[in-house]
């Protein structure tokens, strides 16, 4: 199949921007382009070959790279890796290069995350709001349960009384409507209903 440059404009810092068949996108340098000795203007045609060289030879290990320094500045799931390189304009087929690349050596590892994720912050959220919080990064809710088996090992029921203590809720000072607004304020954070009511009865908060 040939693909014909259908967008060619020159950017900012030596970058050239090229569309390919109107739905593939890439950008080259302008040396890289000399280096391929190929003529990318306009209308140009490449082969399959020349296509997947530029592609894989070229965009993928940049993207492989670019993987590289994202992960070194800061541990990332797959889904925040994928969107990442996606933001940085790399193609698909380039950006599964690049993940399959730093899995294959286990910087890229979505339970070692969720793991390291959960010890952090236990103490100060729930068991929901890690397992929220967690599946908004992209990881699947399989490797999300079989984490929290492992590592949760916090007191919800602790964690209540030390919220209701650091927020200055008082018994002998609070009516019903600051009651129900505390036991809505503990329930965003993720704590189960039957938590709930089971330490504000103990402490005469009901």
């Amino acid at each position: 199949m040939p693909y014909i440059v259908t967008e060619y404009k020159k950017e900012n810092k030596g970058k050239v921007y090229l569309c390919f068949n109107d739905e593939i996108r890439l950008w080259l340098y302008a040396s890289e382009i000399r280096q391929l000795a190929l003529d990318l203007e306009k209308d140009a045609e490449l082969s399959e070959e020349q296509y997947q060289y530029i592609l894989h030879g070229i965009i993928g290990k940049r993207a492989v790279k670019r993987a590289m320094h994202l992960l070194e500045r800061q541990d990332r799931t797959e889904y925040q890796l994928r969107e990442k390189l996606s933001q940085n304009g790399y193609p698909g087929e380039a950006v599964e290069d690049a993940v399959a690349y730093v899995k294959g050596y286990r910087y890229l590892d979505d339970a070692r995350y969720a793991r390291a994720f959960i010890r952090i912050h236990q103490e100060k959220r729930s068991r929901m709001r890690l397992k929220t919080d967690l599946l908004g990064r992209g990881i699947s809710r399989d490797i999300i349960e079989e984490c929290m088996e492992e590592e949760f090992s916090c007191d919800e029921k602790e964690q209540i009384r030390e919220l209701l203590e650091k927020k200055h809720f008082s018994a002998d000072t609070a009516d019903r409507k600051e009651r129900e607004k505390m036991y809505r304020f503990l329930m965003r954070r993720g704590f189960r209903s039957s938590d709930i009511s089971s330490v504000l009865k103990e402490d005469s908060y009901l």
